[in-house]
């Protein structure tokens, strides 16, 4: 055979052996409307991911959020997505909009907490959660987990107060008007939320907490939330309050392969820029901290073996399944 076309043979079966080794693994990620900030964070998380994860390639896709991401990643149209941490939980178990039809998923990290705030006016005189029984309170926006979470703690603490539902600035105004005497808003982190502070820039507020028994109490039967102790200074001059609280997340497919798994939780935990350039709300955050202290289902074993290396003790409910 000649020389020339025996050495172009070879030449072409090196290539087609080494073609696979090149090939790197592709993963999706499932966020949320590209008009979220959140999506912003999973585009720097997917940057971040490329950048230090060997071997993948990942890339983001628009979403409707996190039931919309844990039916994708049932259905394995994306690997790995947002939750929120009460409803990974509620898919985990099987119940609420799961009911019937449990979607297993495992916790990646949690990278925002979320405390639900209990705001009313101040010259309401309402001190604390049980005196809101009868009075206009707004439990959230329409739809939102906020509402839902909310509506559920209000029903375990025995206390109903007469709902006024609506659109947050209509709300907003209404508290306001003296309208209404107060809502349930997620925080920014240990802060209050701008619609929070624009209503204390004329009309002074206050945040009611959860007393012992009721932080207890929701700790006992509410396993899809956590308990937080909030320091002073949410607000001008809002002193430290206690109330319930779940996490922005990313959780993913049981199946999901361990290692890839372990190297981004590396790349995520011990990353101190791309995260925060794009959330600037998480500068000053401990996301592996915040995922042992808030997350609510299992971790993926690929982030635990990250965790264990580091000397990191896994509460019960956290360890790999």
């Amino acid at each position: 055979m000649n020389r020339k076309l025996v050495a172009a043979l070879a030449a072409c079966a090196t290539v087609a052996l080494a073609t696979p080794a090149l090939a790197k693994d592709k993963i999706l990620i499932g966020s949320t409307s590209a008009s979220s900030s959140q999506y912003g964070y999973f585009v720097a998380l997917s940057q971040l991911i490329n950048a230090k994860v060997p071997n993948v390639e990942s890339s983001v896709v628009e979403t409707g959020a996190t039931v919309d991401n844990l039916r994708r990643m049932d259905r394995k149209q994306v690997d790995l997505g947002l939750v929120t941490t009460n409803v990974s939980y509620h898919a985990y178990v099987g119940e609420q909009a799961f009911e019937g039809k449990k979607v297993d998923n495992r916790l990646m990290f949690v990278y925002s907490p979320a405390p639900q705030n209990v705001v009313v006016r101040a010259d309401s005189n309402v001190k604390s959660l049980a005196e809101l029984a009868g009075k206009r309170f707004n439990p959230g926006l329409k739809g939102s987990a906020t509402e839902k979470t909310a509506e559920a703690v209000f029903k375990l603490l025995g206390t109903a107060p007469d709902w006024v539902r609506g659109s947050t600035t209509d709300i907003v105004n209404s508290i306001k008007d003296n309208r209404v005497i107060g809502y349930v808003k997620s925080g920014a982190g240990n802060k209050l939320d701008g619609s929070s502070l624009d209503i204390a820039t004329f009309t002074p507020v206050r945040v009611l907490g959860l007393s012992p028994e009721q932080k207890k109490l929701l700790q006992e039967k509410m396993p899809d939330i956590a308990v937080v102790d909030i320091p002073a200074g949410a607000g001008e001059g809002i002193p430290a309050y206690s109330t319930w609280s779940f996490g922005l997340a990313v959780s993913v497919r049981p199946d999901f392969p361990e290692e890839t798994a372990y190297q981004i939780a590396k790349a995520v935990f011990e990353d101190t820029t791309v995260q925060v350039g794009a959330l600037s709300s998480l500068k000053g955050i401990d996301i592996m901290k915040l995922t042992l202290e808030q997350g609510t289902i299992p971790l993926h074993p690929g982030v635990a073996r990250y965790m264990k290396e580091k000397g990191v003790q896994i509460p019960a409910k956290l360890m790999p399944k």
